[in-house]
């Protein structure tokens, strides 16, 4: 089987390995999300372990460690910068959201919340700002948009709350 990164699609190790979805779930309940087939189907495909680890309010490291070890992978001991402290930008706090999406009622839709996204930002104008709620760090969302160009900065509010804004 083929070695387990932090650069590993989450759809890979479900499609590789018996057992998978069951082991991550074990590992963080947050990880019941991948019960969705809509999830499976599409954020799955894009999200590595270390985007799955943030979401889940893990470190990266941990995460891809457990996964190792379950499928008896030798782990690793390397370091991962952080992304915390980030400083909240002025353009969040000098404007109101044009539009709020709950990404956690699009994923209960059994829809793909960055398509649903895409969609909402193709109705903005440049300078708006999109926000998005959900009980996780959408991290593969995050770094879909950060690549794309645009200003994304995510707070989170409780273990529980966050909230992502996107400058279109």
């Amino acid at each position: 089987m083929q070695e387990i990164t932090l650069d590993t699609k989450i759809a890979d190790l479900l499609n590789n390995y018996d057992g998978m979805k069951d082991i991550l779930i074990e590992i963080n309940p947050k990880f019941e999300k991948l019960n969705n087939p809509i999830l499976r189907r599409t954020i799955a495909k894009v999200a590595g372990v270390k985007q799955a680890a943030i979401v889940g309010g893990m470190k990266p490291i941990d995460l891809l460690n457990r996964l190792r070890e379950a499928v008896g992978q030798e782990p690793l001991n390397i370091d991962i910068q952080s992304q915390d402290n980030e400083k909240r930008p002025d353009w969040i706090d000098n404007s109101m959201p044009s539009i709020t999406l709950d990404a956690n009622e699009i994923l209960d839709r059994e829809k793909n919340p960055l398509a649903e996204l895409h969609k909402a930002i193709r109705e903005l104008k440049e300078g708006d700002i999109v926000l998005i709620t959900s009980d996780f760090r959408p991290e593969p969302l995050i770094e879909e948009f950060i690549k794309k160009g645009h200003n994304v900065y995510s707070d989170e509010k409780n273990e529980n709350e966050f909230e992502t804004y996107i400058l279109v």
